[in-house]
């Protein structure tokens, strides 16, 4: 279970938690709201330019951060510390998803910093857009799909560069000349047998050795699987997340961790996180801040997960201050077994106006919880220490950049969010930046009619931002497993983040026709819950085709969760005709005829799911992914990628992000100024110099 949540929406439809189903690059649409109907914009740099670039499927993005100017000194040095600290670990997430990453990385790096040879050479811009894909998906393999891909130059004129390249930044290994260097990383990155696949989720095959992340070597998926069922106390309900920070490797026949901490993998860029969080302590806002600030430093000095979870709790209480900070191995979509967390970080500042929505729907997490469709054994008595605001980011780094969730929920372990609660946050700036680079191309296309397609342009916007608050702050913190029933990735295994996706996918569905919002004064009427059905179900079955190859399967976690939802909810409609496919001009669409009734199989397929997890079902939860969130229709996908392709648009996108830089007067700061770099490639290069503090292999 990781509630994270990406991306996959109009205006900002997932991903975590990726609410996971809000992926802004798939239905790009400006909804046309007023402040009545609680919308925030960017009023203060009417001319800031969202968009930077595009490239392959990748759009390049700008964020900005409201107000920064009149932040307190003291709080702008503390965001400056943990903008260090976050930055850090960013060569960590390289080298997890791929043992090579990092040296293809600085091979690229080195190449681009020196080159001196025509850059309007096709060749040289088709090298160059290959490095700009590494530096956005973290490596060599697609950040959604999980594909390898390679460059469109050839492998001779790849290897002909680094023949020429004369700056000495070419990571080659002692011994080795150049020739040997560029023959021995070409195949890595030409040949399409090599890594295939950074995550597999295809259980007919062993996880671990059909997926190149770098977090088992020499082992099996059973012997892993074995040696952490070990650990499991079954008669404790407060067990770590075992796993979560270390590599798997077999010594002497037998596996062992390789911990990522301070004096251990990854040290180089731990000691750096670390230095930086100690000067993070010194400017806290309160005791709350520096408990959990100094509990997090704690953890990553001894790798003892029982000091994360110590932190974890200390940072759900920390409710009041303004300056947060995701920091750490956080979430396991990169995992196949779904253990292992990737480095991310996120550090933000709270907007307090725009957190009052997202607040006054957490603090009737007892209604909802309380009216859910689940079975009565599966509802929280008592719902525990849900918080939950909008939030300002002002870096983002590791699994969290350059795609970027626009909703968290943490912490993941079950038994801390059911026993000290949850926090949950929208990144308001992150959402407001797809809206402001969006165009309603994609609507035109892919809605069936005038009525929808306005409905739509209308209320997409905030039905989005209810669709993540809802997902974020009810979804995940709501239900509770049956007792003696571990947690849902010993038990769901590999379809265990899919299930969770869902599940809060249906929790936000199914609340956004409710009144209760209306009531609550977040919602102005149903149409808004009426135009996020109209997108779930038109992205779910149509729309996100585009993200994948023709002839794949659905592979990705929360491609498989929207796929579920929506197809099983068409199939249980069909009998009462609740969602009908329509074709005109050889063109699909799936119209919604019944919202209500519609509404009442998104709660039943959330009873189903809620079961599945509190019972620990596998069976039931493979069948459920298997049969409706794998399988793709050829036809419909081919027809799908056609019309896509008429838009021009680029499916994905992420940001460049902003730098902060300290004004100083001897050793002492007394300003930070924000900045909004326009130049992916100049971001990434400063990056890896400034921040390249990995070798190459670890």
């Amino acid at each position: 279970m990781t509630p994270y949540f990406k991306i996959l929406g109009i205006a900002a439809l997932m991903a975590s938690c990726t609410s996971s189903t809000n992926e802004m690059a798939l239905l790009p649409v400006k909804a046309k709201t007023d402040s009545a109907k609680a919308d925030t914009t960017i009023k203060e740099e009417e001319n800031f330019e969202f968009t930077s670039e595009q490239f392959a499927d990748l759009r390049i993005l700008r964020y900005h951060v409201k107000d920064f100017d009149k932040i307190p000194l003291k709080i702008k040095t503390q965001l400056y510390y943990l903008y260090q600290a976050a930055l850090s670990g960013r060569d960590i997430v390289y080298d997890q998803n791929f043992k090579h990453n990092l040296t293809i990385r600085k091979t690229l790096e080195a190449i681009v910093a020196g080159y001196k040879g025509n850059a309007e050479d096709e060749q040289y811009k088709q090298f160059l857009v290959y490095a700009k894909r590494v530096w956005f998906s973290n490596g060599i393999h697609h950040h959604y799909s999980m594909d390898k891909f390679v460059p469109e130059c050839s492998p001779e004129f790849f290897n002909d560069l680094i023949l020429k390249d004369d700056s000495n930044l070419l990571p080659l290994s002692a011994g080795q000349n150049r020739k040997q260097f560029a023959e021995s990383i070409s195949k890595i990155i030409f040949d399409p047998s090599i890594a295939p696949k950074k995550v597999s989720l295809d259980s007919k095959n062993d996880l671990i050795k059909s997926s190149s992340v770098n977090f088992y070597e020499g082992v099996t998926q059973k012997e892993v699987s074995d040696f952490y069922a070990a650990q499991i106390d079954k008669n404790s309900k407060s067990n770590p997340s075992y796993g979560l920070n270390s590599k798997v490797v077999k010594e002497n026949g037998k596996l062992v961790e390789k911990k990522w901490m301070v004096g251990g993998m990854y040290t180089q860029s731990i000691e750096k996180i670390v230095y930086w969080l100690e000067k993070a302590v010194t400017v806290a806002e309160n005791d709350k801040q520096k408990d959990a600030l100094e509990k997090l430093i704690k953890f990553y000095k001894s790798g003892d997960l029982k000091d994360f979870d110590a932190y974890n709790i200390a940072w759900v209480k920390d409710t009041e201050s303004s300056v947060d900070v995701v920091n750490g191995f956080i979430e396991v979509y990169e995992d196949p077994l779904g253990k292992k967390g990737s480095f991310e970080s996120v550090v933000s500042v709270r907007d307090f106006e725009a957190s009052k929505r997202i607040a006054a729907i957490g603090a009737q997490a007892q209604w909802f919880e309380d009216n859910s469709p689940i079975l009565p054994q599966h509802k929280k008595k008592n719902v525990t220490g849900i918080s939950a605001k909008v939030i300002n980011a002002v870096v983002e780094s590791g699994d969290a950049a350059p795609s970027t969730p626009i909703g968290i929920n943490l912490p993941n372990n079950e038994w801390i969010r059911e026993s000290h609660g949850s926090k949950s946050v929208n990144l308001g700036n992150i959402v407001e930046a797809y809206d402001q680079a969006a165009g309603g191309s994609v609507v035109n296309e892919f809605y069936y009619n005038t009525e929808i397609k306005n409905r739509v342009t209308e209320c997409a916007s905030l039905g989005d931002k209810l669709h993540t608050d809802m997902h974020e702050v009810i979804g995940h913190a709501s239900g509770q497993t049956e007792a003696g029933v571990p947690s849902s990735s010993e038990t769901l295994k590999n379809y265990a983040n899919s299930l969770e996706e869902g599940r809060a996918d249906l929790v936000a569905l199914y609340y956004l026709m409710d009144k209760k919002l209306i009531e609550l004064g977040v919602m102005p009427s149903l149409d808004y819950g009426k135009a996020s059905y109209d997108e779930y179900i038109t992205k779910g079955l149509i729309v996100q085709l585009a993200r994948i190859k023709p002839g794949k399967d659905l592979e990705e976690a929360h491609m498989r969760n929207r796929m579920m939802v929506s197809a099983w909810v068409y199939e249980k409609g069909k009998k009462d005709n609740v969602i009908e496919k329509k074709n005109e001009n050889g063109k699909t669409y799936f119209v919604i005829n019944d919202y209500e009734k519609l509404r009442v199989l998104f709660g039943d397929l959330l009873r189903e799911i809620q079961r599945i997890k509190s019972q620990g079902d596998f069976k039931a939860g493979q069948a459920l992914i298997e049969n409706y969130g794998v399988k793709v229709d050829k036809a419909l996908h081919k027809e799908v990628l056609e019309r896509y392709a008429s838009l021009k648009m680029a499916p994905y996108q992420g940001f460049i992000q902003p730098k902060l830089v300290p004004v100083m007067e001897g050793d002492k700061i007394i300003d930070v100024k924000i900045e909004y770099p326009k130049n992916f490639v100049e971001q990434m290069l400063e990056y890896g110099k400034t921040y390249g503090f990995l070798p190459a292999y670890n």
